[in-house]
């Protein structure tokens, strides 16, 4: 038996405590003992104790509150109860109120033992479980981000076959998707990978500004332009800039950034020497930019010069399966940063995590791991390390099939409607798609042609 197995015997005799203790076949276990809840609570506190046994005797009400007690204080408590002969519904009551197994009095040495041996079992199986997804994490990593959704193994795919070659690229998305981190991975991956990744925020450069920080200025272009000054263009030559929001950028602004993309030079601000630009762009947005081109408020002209790839970076709540993965790779770097050992989060936070609709994406998951990881003080993150705003949410309510207060529908209106619901839910994912529906993709071009639908 593993000499580092610990238990804690909560009873108000200590019969139950000195039998284990003394038993030749319980040697490989350490045992603590205790009668009062705050003394229980202290003892798993100070030696991390992740098992007990709670003997009920006949205070089962005072006791059942106990354990409701106890695991509010440490979730991953796995509680044994030992208590009088009791009806199947009444032990069904202990199990809903999160013990782990039920053994009947008179209580002995054999069957204590025995159920240990099961939850042990169970550790093992965890134990085992939590190495196997640290296997597949490495298989599911690309580049530094981690997914096993099937949409962002085409993503993977496309940027491992246009890193090489291109010219600009455009990835959409909202807010929090990970859009950078393609645009590093490309970098990563492209033969301009030695040189300069440089990061424009076009979100914060205030609308006078954006001229001179993309393309610089000379001294003596402007009141207070006492030095000569490189943009953010000349300072990626050679290598790749990243224009992050590019739908901020200001209309005059869009005219000269499309000339020096077609022509490949540029003039800084005072200055008529041209100066000649080897870069890769990679522009990316959260906005709606067909939308923004429709309106006229971003250059079309512009949009297809960018978009000669378009990457769209799907939002977490279409990646749930990615956040058991997430929530580990997190985890690991904010311990290493912090000084402390995180082991994972509690099964309560695992249920909020899959329904929660994540509005900030994987963003807002990290920095909800970030903010519980430094107020708690257990190696597992749970409910009460949330932040407020996470814990309190609830759950986006799916709207039924047919709503009342509504005018009706005729069948191909309903058809089409489901249609583009689907492929919006699959990020326009033809195959799953067909998959969803329950049709062929020969009858899916078919419906999409019929019913103007687009394809991407």
């Amino acid at each position: 038996m593993d000499t580092s197995v610990s238990l804690l015997i909560l009873s108000e005799s200590d019969r139950l405590y000195e039998s284990l203790r003394l038993t030749p076949a319980a040697s490989g276990y350490h045992f603590f003992y205790c009668r009062r809840s705050e003394e229980a609570l202290k003892l798993i506190e100070d030696n991390g104790l992740r098992a007990a046994v709670l003997e009920i005797g006949s205070e089962v009400e005072k006791n059942r509150r106990f354990l409701i007690e106890l695991l509010a204080f440490e979730p991953l408590l796995q509680v044994i109860i030992a208590g009088p002969r009791t009806p199947p519904e009444e032990v069904m009551e202990w199990i809903r109120a999160g013990a782990v197994d039920y053994i009947e009095a008179p209580v002995g040495k054999e069957s204590i033992l025995a159920a240990l041996r099961r939850l042990l079992d169970k550790q093992d199986l965890r134990r085992e479980t939590y190495l196997l997804e640290k296997r597949l994490e490495k298989k599911y990593q690309f580049q530094s981000i981690v997914s096993k959704n099937p949409y962002m193994f085409e993503i993977f795919g496309l940027v491992e076959s246009i890193a090489k070659h291109f010219t600009s690229v455009l990835v959409t998305g909202e807010t929090g998707t990970g859009k950078e981190l393609i645009a590093r991975a490309i970098h990563a991956l492209s033969e301009t990978k030695n040189r300069r990744f440089v990061v424009c925020d076009c979100a914060a450069i205030p609308e006078n500004l954006f001229e001179s920080e993309l393309f610089g200025y000379v001294r003596g272009a402007f009141t207070g332009a006492d030095r000569n000054k490189r943009g953010l263009f000349e300072e990626a030559q050679e290598g790749v800039v990243f224009l992050d929001e590019i739908g901020e950028i200001p209309l005059p602004v869009q005219a000269k950034l499309l000339r020096v993309l077609e022509n490949r030079q540029f003039r800084p601000l005072g200055s008529n020497e041209v100066r000649y630009l080897q870069v890769r762009v990679i522009a990316a947005t959260n906005r709606n930019i067909t939308e923004a081109v429709r309106r006229n408020a971003f250059r079309e002209d512009l949009y297809h010069r960018l978009n000669r790839v378009e990457i769209r970076v799907p939002p977490l709540r279409e990646r749930l399966e990615d956040i058991p993965l997430l929530v580990r790779h997190f985890l690991e770097q904010i311990g290493r940063a912090y000084g402390k050992t995180l082991k994972g989060v509690t099964r309560d936070v695992q249920k909020l995590f899959q329904r929660y609709h994540w509005p900030g994406n994987v963003r807002e998951l990290e920095n909800a791991l970030q903010s519980a990881a430094m107020v708690t003080k257990k190696d597992f993150l749970d409910l009460a390390d949330l932040p407020k705003n996470l814990r309190e949410a609830t759950p986006r309510r799916r709207r039924g099939p047919f709503p009342e207060g509504e005018s009706l529908s005729t069948l191909e209106d309903l058809e089409k409607d489901y249609i583009a619901f689907v492929l919006n839910q699959t990020a326009h994912n033809l195959k799953r798609t067909a998959e969803t529906l329950g049709v062929s993709r020969t009858t899916l071009y078919n419906k999409l042609a019929r019913y103007g639908l687009r394809r991407d």
